[in-house]
């Protein structure tokens, strides 16, 4: 098999909100990358102080992923990282969430496929465990410890952005409050980077809008028109009268 981002996990670490906010603003800034690592290590390495673990290899290797996500972004996803950023620049910061979520997922489909498995679990009852999402992630990345442990990570990611929430039972999840999004922009661009999450580029729109990864939002509805309106990126094919494809545009010739 092809290792690639779809394929691979790319992702074990607990990925924080607040670090990713950081990062972002940081690259708004205009910091080139020296600039922004170093703030990193500097504004993280207390949290990564722990006799059990190695600073120096976690601190960097979550860094990575921090600056994957918010600076050395795969090529093909520079122009959605692009106006990721003119949208956090817009957005006031408790609108950043979508903006984050979106982004981490394009970079890192495992952030993806964890959450459509969570989603699908929590469509069918109220709470579910940790056990039973590794479970069928492990169906898809291979029975691995490693699959597992990342899993565990991602889920944990979750609970610090709120859109989870861990009962008094360990490992037992239900969802957080719904997150509105009515701005056509947003969604647009969410929709762009859930195609991007995607091996194949393209879903119907009923599919996207009510995809299992990005069961922590309510979206409002929207037609095929005025998302490819809000997207510069998107296109649609219509089969039938209510059947809507939604695709990447391809690039001109």
């Amino acid at each position: 098999m092809t290792r690639n981002r779809y394929t691979q996990i790319g992702l074990d670490r607990i990925i924080r909100l607040a670090w990713l906010e950081k990062t972002a603003s940081l690259v708004l800034d205009g910091n080139d990358s020296l600039a922004i690592k170093t703030a990193l290590q500097h504004g993280l390495q207390d949290c990564f102080q722990s006799p059990t673990t190695v600073e120096r290899g976690s601190l960097d290797k979550t860094i990575t992923n921090l600056m994957k996500v918010w600076f050395t972004v795969p090529q093909e996803l520079e122009p959605l990282h692009a106006r990721g950023l003119e949208l956090l620049k817009r957005l006031p910061p408790q609108e950043h969430l979508p903006i984050h979520w979106g982004m981490i997922m394009a970079v890192y489909p495992f952030w993806s496929s964890v959450a459509i498995q969570t989603g699908r679990l929590l469509r069918l009852q109220e709470n579910t465990l940790a056990a039973h999402i590794q479970r069928r992630v492990r169906e898809q990345y291979g029975e691995r410890q490693t699959v597992s442990r990342a899993t565990q990570r991602v889920l944990r990611s979750y609970v610090d952005w709120g859109v989870l929430i861990e009962s008094s039972e360990k490992g037992l999840y239900s969802v957080g409050v719904p997150i509105p999004i009515n701005d056509s922009q947003v969604i647009a661009w969410l929709v762009e980077a859930s195609i991007r999450a995607r091996e194949n580029g393209s879903a119907p729109l009923r599919d996207l809008l009510n995809s299992p990864s990005l069961f922590p939002f309510q979206i409002k509805p929207i037609h095929a028109e005025q998302l490819v309106a809000a997207s510069p990126c998107l296109d649609f094919l219509r089969h039938g009268l209510d059947d809507e494809l939604i695709m990447l545009k391809r690039p001109p010739i």
